[in-house]
């Protein structure tokens, strides 16, 4: 009797594991590890809005499809709170707990580089659609992302400026608590001084995360003669800086960067910020085929505009589909997939995305792609310029 109990018990045991086993074949899970709340939660809004829109299409198409069969998507949100240490958290629990196969973001430098090294540790794929700091891939296989790099951005804008306006005087206005910020005002300084020579940047002031007072900083950078300011910031800071700047008498071109795609941005600056230039991934207004479906659907269902995280973080979702894809077949070993999907997503060339064609060089998590030169119109909308290209 003992006996027949433990061979019943056994084979109800074997029959959970394979079970389980099998379920795993079945499902793909995909992280998203996104800035919901905190300083950005905008950022990790538009991260959450452009995958579900992208998963609501694999729905309709009944999955993906690897090697003849069709596996159901889930995705495993999980809020960064706009903090390191909660995206390095959130990273773990989604690799060692939920057993993604993949994961997108976090977006901002600042939670991308601490999360990327996570993922790569646990040899897990993971690709930051908007972080441009070159420590999120740096050194690590298996992190991607679907921008460019501030060592690009930086002598864009340098570029720029200089041929739009002939300008030889710069200003910078940065946070020195945030990786993003300080990296790319780093480049900047770098690629103006090449072009006009020492002493050329005559301010280059800093603040802290989370301050609201910048009017010492700009009163500073007033009294050198600077004939521009360049404020690499995120939305939630640019409307206070370039207001402050006007309050204070600085009447001459503010510039900023990628970081100020935001919907928000306008939301907040209004007419300040308009006539203003900044370097970034994609223009919305004017925008044409695949690229315009894609802001027209989402405006639709959302209610605004989105922003180049939200674009970015759409492209992001179709390489990651690509490369799952290229596997050709999933094992059912998360180890053995997760493999997979790093190495095909390395491979990848001509990607067509909606911000423009990418291509991964052979063992960099870093794409050849283009920027783009936005100007914000009298009605507030991001214009198209002129697009950059390595």
């Amino acid at each position: 009797m003992k006996r027949r109990f433990l061979t019943i018990l056994l084979v109800f045991v074997l029959g959970i594991c394979l079970t389980g086993q099998g379920w795993a074949q079945k499902k793909i899970k995909i992280g998203i590890n996104a800035e919901l709340t905190g300083d950005i939660p905008k950022v990790g809004e538009g991260t959450k809005f452009a995958a579900q829109m992208w998963l609501e299409d694999i729905k309709a198409a009944g999955g993906i499809e690897v090697g003849g069969k069709k596996y159901p998507v889930e995705l495993v949100i999980e809020d960064n709170e706009s903090k390191a240490e909660s995206a390095v958290a959130v990273q773990t629990k989604m690799i060692t707990e939920d057993e993604v196969l993949v994961i997108v973001g976090p977006q901002a430098s600042k939670q991308a580089v601490p999360a990327g090294e996570v993922a790569n540790n646990y040899k897990t794929p993971m690709i930051s659609p908007w972080s441009t700091n070159p420590a999120t891939t740096k050194d690590r296989p298996y992190v991607f992302r679907a921008c460019f790099l501030d060592p690009f951005q930086g002598p864009v804008v340098a570029n720029f400026v200089t041929k739009e306006f002939r300008f030889k005087k710069a200003a910078v206005l940065y946070d020195v608590a945030s990786d993003y910020p300080k990296g790319l005002a780093e480049f900047f300084k770098k690629a103006w001084e090449d072009l006009h020579g020492r002493g050329s940047v005559v301010a280059y002031e800093s603040f802290t995360t989370k301050d609201t007072d910048f009017s010492s900083q700009l009163t500073k950078i007033k009294n050198t003669g600077a004939e521009f300011l360049f404020t690499p910031q995120y939305y939630n800071e640019v409307a206070l800086i370039v207001q402050q700047a006007h309050e204070l008498g600085f009447k001459k071109p503010i510039v900023g960067s990628d970081s100020w795609g935001s919907a928000e941005t306008v939301k907040l600056c209004g007419k300040d910020c308009y006539g203003l230039f900044f370097s970034t991934h994609y223009a919305a207004a004017g925008a044409k085929g695949a690229t315009k479906k894609f802001i027209d659907r989402y405006n639709k269902k959302y209610g605004y505009v989105p922003d180049d995280v939200a674009a970015l973080t759409w492209d992001a979702m179709y390489i990651v589909q690509k490369a799952i894809q290229s596997c050709g077949k999933l094992t059912g070993d998360i180890k053995k997939d997760r493999q997979c999907v790093r190495d095909a997503m390395a491979k990848i060339k001509d990607f067509e995305g909606i911000t423009g064609k990418m291509t991964f060089p052979e063992g960099q998590g870093d794409p050849i792609k283009c920027a783009v030169i936005v100007r914000i119109s009298d009605k507030g909308e991001f214009e198209f310029y002129k697009s950059v290209c390595p």
